[in-house]
């Protein structure tokens, strides 16, 4: 069986926080239930001891966001797949947070919505949203709709936005193939990848995987991650993403100003 956290976190960047949630679920009981109407998560997707020194480590004790964008094009396998676009938007902001981050980023960005705040000048992802995050909101906190790890999906998701543009030639591809090959992932994994890089994958396919709102959160947020809205039809591919996500414009674009205060400030602290 995959190991689907494990390989997200590849895709993301090696290391990282991601690393320190494999402890008990907290109690969330006195918590107020998901304003979706989605479940809470089973026993195990808690954040864990640790995980906001942890944090801090990897934001350089900053209070905002610092350090939570790699500074080689976003450290893991989507470096490989955002290819020339990873230097040009100066990496990726999961390059060490993985999936705790991921979590994270989606969290704040409903709660900026939630209470009304402007996108432009929302609160951005700390440390200690790290350490607060809702279990909910972790990808390890429910199943995909077709029922494989939702890990996969995202994955799958990251796939298909790097598709968008059509820089994936055979040339790349092939880079891409040696990398995986490299990575030390197991048989199973590796064919996971492979297939998934040479399937045609929609739209309509990405957003399927959604079953509540966080997931479909955390569907935009990779893609966002794995295109450059600045590219008329990437920005496209978003926006359809988006609307078939059923995700509200205001929501939309708090998840924006999550990944693009991380780009900004990444780029300022690399010069």
């Amino acid at each position: 069986m995959i190991d689907a956290k494990a390989l997200l976190d590849r895709f993301l960047g090696p290391g990282g926080v991601a690393g320190t949630l494999s402890g008990p679920a907290s109690d969330r009981s006195g918590r107020p239930a998901s304003p979706w109407g989605a479940t809470q998560p089973p026993s195990g997707a808690g954040t864990g001891g640790g995980l906001t020194e942890a944090a801090r480590q990897l934001l350089g004790g900053a209070g905002g966001a610092g350090g939570l964008v790699g500074s080689a094009a976003a450290g893991g396998l989507l470096g490989l797949l955002l290819g020339k676009k990873g230097g040009k938007r100066g990496g990726g902001m999961l390059s060490h947070g993985g999936a705790a981050l991921l979590g994270a980023l989606a969290h704040r960005a409903w709660q900026n919505w939630q209470a009304g705040q402007a996108p432009a000048t929302a609160k951005t992802t700390t440390a200690h949203d790290m350490d607060d995050v809702e279990p909910r909101f972790l990808p390890a906190a429910a199943t995909a709709a077709s029922g494989e790890p939702f890990e996969l999906s995202l994955i799958r998701a990251m796939i298909g936005a790097a598709h968008a543009d059509g820089h994936i030639d055979a040339t790349e591809r092939g880079r891409i193939f040696e990398q995986v090959d490299k990575a030390g992932l197991d048989a199973e994994a590796k064919a996971f990848v492979f297939d998934t890089l040479d399937a045609p994958i929609g739209v309509s396919e990405v957003a399927a995987a959604a079953r509540t709102p966080e997931q479909a959160s955390e569907i935009y947020l990779v893609s966002r991650l794995a295109v450059d809205p600045d590219e008329p039809a990437e920005r496209a591919y978003l926006q359809a993403l988006a609307h078939r996500l059923k995700l509200p414009d205001g929501l939309v674009a708090r998840l924006d100003r999550q990944v693009d205060a991380a780009l900004r400030s990444d780029n300022a602290s690399t010069g």
